[in-house]
């Protein structure tokens, strides 16, 4: 027998010993002692290969029953059943829930447009100079990939089949190659718009949009981390990653592009611009070189636009209303205080004659006229108001410039002068490539996440324009058609219908558990045990971590999440903070045996020599990697809670 069946048969045997040495005698069993034995049961069923969804439900049920029948035998079923009803329409009520098939629809339309194998081509090129560039170019596929689609086994598949071969050919480890494209493919449900931050959100009652918000950076630095890795790799045993050949570096010109750098210049801006002037370009189509020119150009352009709107943003002049209130109170206050003066000055005020008022005009030119010569006469507040409220917004005065603008821009021209300077012509053929195959995908991610981050669009809104542009992304590479429609339609309705389920069955089976009082149980246990903050953290993380071997990420989301969520008021811990710290977590559900699903799914498309054990071992690293992520973002929160706090103070 094969050692992952060993190791998955000896994690039931201690989840069944375990409930028989926990659990009291039969006779002293209480409600709550029935609840813990459906948790242990669910996690044995689940992993034995029933349907996680159904077992859920058909648990719940039974002991919600049971729970039933102990306080009225002749309502039990009756009540069963209005209970299976009732969490079923909640669930289905849910609006955040609409997300999951819109997102899910983007990745599918997104896979079938064939985009990764040009992103995976550019990256590698790109990368060329980096040690390690293959494995690099494959993380870095496979996170912007993923963040795209969301689909585990589909960039999981994808790249196996594209960058695994490619890598062996290479030199590559099998160890180093498998853990890079398994733990690159894991990176999608983590990064958003990721569906397991949709799950978390909806079972722990977090908003979506703050989540998504938090996991951006820590997604970010755990890819890093995963590069970083490889290429320290690289730098200490070149025999796991050799460098790319210089053959294989080569990047094939374009017919003008060969003449205009021998008979002009190698560098793109001088070459391009000079083929412009006079009879040079006799041998080169001027439409070729204009074209290649606004393609070369928009860096810079780019640049000037962010920079030239920041700029018109952080100069604004303030808003006209607080002007003039200002000029208003000052010029109130400043009457006030003269006349103020002049009575304690003379000590008396001239009585009006028969009960006459002086006329407005008499009394400012009798002030006027008191005043003392090098004094000058002051203007009425009211004159000053409607001067300022007649001055029009367009003459108000620009504010200056902060200094970190400065800085930026200066840093901003230092790096294009730099990019320029070894701009050649195969660096513009590799970025002709980034433009078909990379910046399609990160403006669509961008827009994604940039309405739902801003609160701009909600995530459903932005999930609906999400399929809209993988529609379009799909046409605009012609890979839209009735075929493609169809297996993504049907793809999406299977995943949906999955989730959905999960949410249903979840919901019963919480409902049965709270009604046996095994909640209760385990909050009593837990807070008997006194713990701090910190070590009530360290001990969800770790059964958290455990349960990622033998559990996927939903059984642990749908099932054990409401065990912990309401624990966390009583040690003060923020709910946001707790699910980014799980969804690092989590990411060991799909790199840990036995049920390692990004492994069998590599394993399907691998050669035969490439054995299970083989990729096992590869992910190993990645995990701790993932461990030491894990160890960061709690030692500096601000990793995940900054762009939150800044967003939605």
């Amino acid at each position: 027998m094969k050692k992952e069946v060993w190791f998955g048969l000896t994690i039931m045997a201690l989840v069944v010993l375990s409930a028989f040495v926990l659990l009291p005698a039969p006779a002293d069993m209480s409600n709550g002692h029935l609840g813990l034995l459906m948790l242990a049961l669910v996690v044995v069923a689940i992993m034995l290969g029933f349907p996680t969804a159904f077992t859920l439900m058909g648990m719940g049920m039974i002991f919600a029953w049971i729970a039933y029948r102990s306080s009225n035998p002749d309502l039990a079923v009756q009540q069963t059943l209005d209970l299976m009803v009732q969490r079923a329409f909640s669930v289905m009520s849910n609006d955040v829930l609409i997300s999951i098939p819109l997102f899910v629809f983007m990745g599918y339309l997104i896979e079938r447009a064939n985009l990764i194998e040009k992103l995976f081509k550019s990256m590698h090129l790109a990368m060329a100079r980096v040690p390690g560039s293959l494995a690099v170019a494959t993380i870095v596929t496979c996170a912007i990939f993923a963040t795209a689609t969301g689909i585990v086994g589909a960039v999981v598949t994808l790249m196996g089949l594209l960058a695994l071969p490619a890598m062996l050919r290479a030199g590559y480890s099998v160890q180093l190659s498998a853990g890079a494209i398994t733990a690159g493919g894991c990176l999608g449900i983590l990064i958003p718009p990721s569906v397991m931050l949709i799950v978390y959100g909806a079972t722990a009652g977090v908003s979506v949009v703050k989540l998504y918000a938090g996991a951006f950076f820590p997604g970010i630095m755990l890819a890093t981390l995963y590069v970083l890795y490889v290429i320290i790799i690289a730098k200490i045993k070149p025999s796991m990653a050799p460098p790319m050949s210089a053959e294989d570096r080569i990047v094939p010109l374009p017919a003008f592009a060969q003449v205009v750098s021998k008979d002009i210049s190698n560098n793109v801006l001088p070459g391009l611009i000079g083929a412009l002037k006079g009879k040079r370009n006799a041998a080169v189509p001027m439409r070729d070189l204009l074209n290649h020119l606004v393609i070369a150009l928009l860096p810079l352009l780019a640049v000037a636009a962010i920079m030239g709107t920041i700029y018109f943003k952080v100069t604004a002049p303030m808003p006209l209303e607080t002007v003039e209130g200002v000029v208003a109170m000052g010029g109130e206050l400043s009457d006030s205080a003269d006349s103020a003066e002049e009575e304690s000055v003379s000590g008396l005020s001239e009585p009006q004659a028969d009960g006459l008022q002086t006329p407005p005009a008499a009394t400012e030119e009798a002030k006027a006229d008191a005043a003392p010569a090098s004094e000058p006469a002051k203007e009425p507040a009211s004159v000053a108001v409607s001067v300022a409220a007649q001055t029009p917004a367009g003459e108000a005065e620009r504010q200056e410039a902060p200094l970190s603008f400065w800085i930026g821009l200066a840093s901003c021209a230092v790096a294009l002068a730099l990019f320029y300077a070894y701009f050649s012509f195969a660096r513009l053929e590799i970025f002709k490539m980034l433009l078909g195959s990379f910046f399609p995908l990160a403006i669509m991610i961008l827009a994604v996440l940039g309405t739902i981050v801003f609160g701009l669009a909600t995530p459903t809104e932005a999930a609906a324009m999400g399929s809209l542009g993988g529609l379009l992304l799909a046409a605009a590479y012609r890979r839209l058609n009735y075929v493609v429609l169809r297996e993504s339609v049907y793809l999406t309705a299977k995943t949906s219908a999955m989730v959905c389920w999960l949410f249903v069955g979840s919901s019963i089976f919480s409902a049965a558990f709270a009604l046996l009082g095994g909640q209760e149980i385990i909050n009593t246990w837990v807070l008997g045990m006194d713990l701090t903050p910190v070590q009530f953290m360290i001990l969800a993380q770790v059964v958290i971590f455990l349960l990622g071997w033998p559990l996927e990420w939903t059984e642990i989301i749908v099932i054990f999440m409401p065990i912990f969520i309401p624990l966390l008021p009583h040690f003060g811990i923020d709910p946001l903070f707790f699910g980014l710290l799980v969804a690092l977590n989590l990411q060991t559900a799909f790199l840990s045996p036995p049920v390692a699903m990004a492994a069998f799914y590599l394993k399907g498309v691998s050669p035969p020599h490439v054995t299970l054990n083989q990729i096992f071992a590869g992910m190993l690293p990645f995990m701790a990697i993932q461990v030491f992520a894990i160890v960061l973002l709690y030692l500096f929160p601000a990793i995940g809670m900054w762009l939150p706090e800044v967003l939605y103070k």
